[in-house]
């Protein structure tokens, strides 16, 4: 049996035109999906960064950050003066130091920092867990030499408690040996 088409020819079908497939790959498109996540999170992490960036050259220029640079730039002299807290045993002695005090800071009967001023006495009672932390006694932080600091510093790492002194009103500045 022959088999005629329209066009009178005997035979095969004329050719038709037939779309040209991609191969289809079982499992590629899951890499495609990670490789895209991955752009997006490099994205944006590269945001958060220059974000972090403009808000770190664009930080607070108020007074306080002015004195926290001013601290961070300059190194104290190696004979400056330091703050150092103090714990004096005897809490109602040190409520009655104002700022601006000179005090005399014994060890038992030696002598450990002589005319120290004091720069501030903290509120404990403002401090959690202060009352109930077993420490008797209360802080005092003094200015004075760097040396110093470290004799108070080993003063009260000893067994006698420390206590602190203050001249007579109108006796002017302690000279005691220090």
């Amino acid at each position: 049996m022959v088999v005629m088409w329209e066009n009178g020819a005997a035979g095969t079908p004329p050719p038709s035109g037939v779309p040209v497939f991609v191969p289809i790959r079982a499992g590629g498109g899951r890499h495609r999906m990670r490789r895209a996540l991955r752009r997006r999170r490099r994205a944006v992490v590269a945001g958060l960064a220059m974000t972090a960036a403009a808000l770190a050259a664009a930080g607070p220029r108020g007074e306080a950050h002015a004195v926290r640079t001013e601290r961070a730039h300059t190194r104290p002299e190696p004979g400056g003066t330091v703050s150092a807290p103090v714990r004096i045993a005897d809490a109602a002695a040190v409520r009655l130091l104002r700022p601006g005090d000179l005090v005399d800071v014994l060890a038992g009967a030696r002598v450990v920092a002589a005319g120290a001023p004091v720069v501030s006495v903290p509120d404990m009672s403002d401090t959690p867990g202060a009352a109930d932390s077993g420490d008797e006694g209360a802080l005092v932080v003094l200015s004075v030499p760097r040396e110093t600091a470290r004799t108070l510093a080993g003063a009260a790492t000893s067994t006698t408690p420390l206590a602190v002194t203050m001249p007579a009103p109108g006796s002017g500045p302690s000279h005691a040996d220090r």
